[in-house]
């Protein structure tokens, strides 16, 4: 089984949506986390988008990646640029991995504005983590 970690920021938005379609498309083929560099908590936002598209991500935590120092990771995923810049060190045969997703957490406008960013971002990371699970863990 491959441990996949998801880096970003506050592990609120982004980390969180990702870690919940990597759960999703991997099933039990790979453990999959998610941290922040800072917490922010999980924004409520996020587990109302990804409830739209029937994933359940209501019980996720936001933890700091200090928390998982003793995890072998076989891939590191970093979300935003911050948390590539900051990602730590892990010893060992890690791929490292990063795409720069906005954050939908800086949207403004209507409520309704501000969920379509929410859910555009969703169906980027969506995309993302099936491509990421068919050729890293599937394969």
């Amino acid at each position: 089984m491959k441990n996949v970690l998801v880096l970003c920021t506050g592990n609120s938005c982004r980390s969180q949506i990702a870690e919940g379609y990597l759960r999703h498309f991997a099933g039990a083929k790979a453990a999959i986390y998610s941290a922040g560099i800072e917490t922010h908590g999980v924004n409520p936002k996020a587990i109302a988008i990804m409830a739209e598209d029937h994933i359940d991500i209501l019980g996720h935590t936001s933890n700091h990646v200090d928390e998982y120092q003793n995890i072998p990771f076989d891939f590191v995923i970093t979300v935003c640029d911050n948390a590539k810049e900051a990602c730590p060190y892990y010893p060992g045969n890690v791929q490292r991995f990063h795409h720069n997703f906005p954050d939908p957490a800086k949207a403004t406008g209507t409520p309704d504005e501000v969920m379509q960013e929410f859910r555009k971002v969703r169906d980027m990371i969506k995309v993302y983590a099936a491509d990421f699970v068919s050729r890293h863990i599937n394969s």
